[in-house]
């Protein structure tokens, strides 16, 4: 063996035992988290462990982490407030506030929602009345000409009524008349 072969024997001996360590350390976080019921993410054990992401998907290491996030669901453990970084933490004092200024908003939402809703209302009211009218004018002015239509069919009947019953009335003189002479000619006969 030569020296440069020794010399990559030790550097790939120590990589792997750098290696173990890293692994061991990022097992050792992952145990430490569930144990304390912290939300477990693959940045954080990574970041805890002082590795690099990659290192907690790789194989081997990945499927205890994902086991661990599943069992966390299960459970419904929630982040505790170790979880949450100190400058991402806010006061309750600030959610009060966020919350009256939210709640402020969703009122003046809904009172502009509403007057919105009226404007709407009357002017569609006003756009079927529109409507209406004019539907209403055509149907007056066409039941008009139906009504004219009629009166005149009606005069016209009447005249024709009259006309018929002074006809009728003559007819009936004639029959009487036709009857009269036929009485007469059967008595001179």
């Amino acid at each position: 063996m030569t020296a440069h072969d020794i010399r990559a024997a030790a550097l790939k001996a120590t990589r792997e035992r750098d290696s173990q360590g890293k692994r061991r350390r990022v097992l050792e976080v992952l145990e430490s988290l569930q144990r304390s019921g912290n939300r477990i993410t693959f940045a954080r054990v990574a970041k805890e462990a002082g590795v690099s992401n990659w290192l907690t998907y790789s194989p081997g290491l990945r499927e205890p982490i994902e086991a661990a996030r599943r069992q966390q669901e299960e459970h419904g453990i929630e982040a505790t407030a170790d979880a949450v970084p100190p400058q991402s933490r806010v006061s309750n004092a600030s959610l009060k506030t966020d919350l009256a200024l939210a709640r402020q908003q969703v009122k003046e939402l809904r009172e502009e929602r509403n007057r919105l809703r009226d404007r709407l209302r009357l002017q569609l009211g006003a756009e079927l009345d529109r409507t209406r009218s004019g539907e209403l004018i055509r149907r007056v002015d066409e039941l008009s000409g139906e009504n004219a239509s009629l009166t005149k069919e009606i005069q016209q009947a009447r005249t024709d009524n009259r006309a018929l019953r002074a006809t009728a009335e003559g007819l009936q003189d004639d029959l009487t008349a036709a009857r009269q002479s036929l009485r007469k000619m059967m008595r001179n006969t």
